[in-house]
């Protein structure tokens, strides 16, 4: 079996961390996120998958190559204009369209179970399965409407609770036929949702819907980021964590330097090459990528950092999330709901206190910040 990797999307919604980031390289404890989904398709024995580009597309080429030290053959198509979600899949229709094949978002974090998808799709027949999950609150998803047997009825995108019709939303994971091409144009800006999906319900093309019953997570927004990051920590997701388990929810990586006298309360995760020196604590869940400084007295708790940042001395980095090269200038405190992107300093002058949502090193924004 085949598979696409839908990767050319721009992550706007997760500004200012993809400013210097493309999406799916977003890391997630350590690791880009679209590596677990390279991992997932090798394990269910795919053979080879296609990846469209866009933004940062470099970063997806130089970080997976050909695919083959992850068990795959991968082959890319950079799209200097977007195709669409359906567009860009069929830019590859020549590679796929010998049997059914598989699609997915290049960042989701999940543990589908591939195979039995596969399986369901083959008993269904139709011409697309696409994968759903039972969720809580359906206004933060498309929705999918199905009946008793499963088949698609209908959509609802981010519907209120009272006027949601389903609780099942698109995990945006599909499983096609190649007919699936003939609905979509060739040269032209083609969506699923927009644009096939409808045309399959208007013309009563048949496609069922399958449930995914293990973890599903887009990783789409700040919060969704900030929890598939503890979702992996807190063993809610089959991944596996790039470093070695220390003692009970903590997790070290190669060649990582934590004094004897930082104090560590787990879930706790320290990337390769990165120091955490006498007096730091780090208060869990949280996330310190690779090649970081935490330095003496620091505090870092319910927070995301990137790779290669520096927490000063008797600075604090609480429910926070920071890119690749954040430096906390000592005594700072960084406070919840701060996002700081990539190469920013954060310098004295005050906390930042009960700041939601706060954001640093937007497109055209300071790399210096002072708070």
């Amino acid at each position: 079996m085949k598979a696409m990797i839908m990767a050319a999307g721009l992550g706007t919604r997760l500004l200012p961390l993809t400013r210097h980031t493309s999406k799916p390289m977003v890391p997630v404890i350590g690791r880009p996120v679209m590596e677990y989904l390279v991992q997932l398709l090798a394990r269910h024995q795919i053979s080879g998958a296609a990846v469209n580009l866009h933004h940062h597309a470099q970063q997806i080429r130089e970080h997976f190559g050909d695919g083959s030290s992850f068990g795959l053959e991968l082959r890319y198509h950079y799209e200097a204009k977007l195709s669409g979600t359906a567009g860009g899949v069929g830019l590859f229709r020549s590679f796929l369209d010998d049997q059914a094949f598989l699609v997915v978002s290049g960042d989701a974090l999940t543990d589908a179970d591939v195979a039995a998808l596969l399986a369901h799709h083959r008993r269904t027949g139709g011409i697309a399965t696409m994968a759903v999950k039972r969720v809580a609150d359906p206004s933060r998803y498309g929705v999918v409407v199905a009946d008793a047997q499963g088949r698609v009825v209908g959509f609802q995108e981010k519907p209120s609770p009272a006027a949601a019709l389903s609780d099942l939303c698109n995990c945006g994971i599909y499983v096609f036929e190649p007919a699936i091409f003939d609905y979509v144009p060739r040269g032209e800006f083609v969506d699923w949702a927009r644009h096939v999906f409808p045309r399959l319900l208007t013309e009563d093309v048949p496609f069922s819907t399958w449930q995914l019953d293990g973890y599903w997570n887009d990783v789409g927004s700040l919060p969704a980021y900030r929890e598939s990051n503890f979702d992996v920590l807190t063993n809610r997701v089959d991944v596996a964590i790039a470093g070695e388990l220390k003692h009970s929810g903590i997790w070290v990586g190669q060649e990582a330097r934590i004094s004897p006298r930082a104090h560590l309360e787990p879930p706790v995760f320290v990337g390769a090459g990165s120091s955490v020196a006498a007096g730091a604590r780090l208060i869990g869940p949280a996330v310190v990528g690779d090649a970081c400084v935490v330095d003496a007295d620091a505090v870092v708790e319910r927070s995301v950092l990137w790779h290669h940042c520096t927490v000063g001395s008797g600075a604090c980095v609480s429910g926070a999330l920071l890119g690749n090269r954040v430096a906390v200038s000592p005594g700072v405190a960084v406070d919840v709901g701060a996002t700081i992107g990539g190469g920013c300093r954060v310098l004295p002058g005050g906390a930042l206190a009960d700041a939601p949502a706060a954001q640093f090193g937007e497109a055209g924004g300071p790399d210096v910040v002072s708070v």
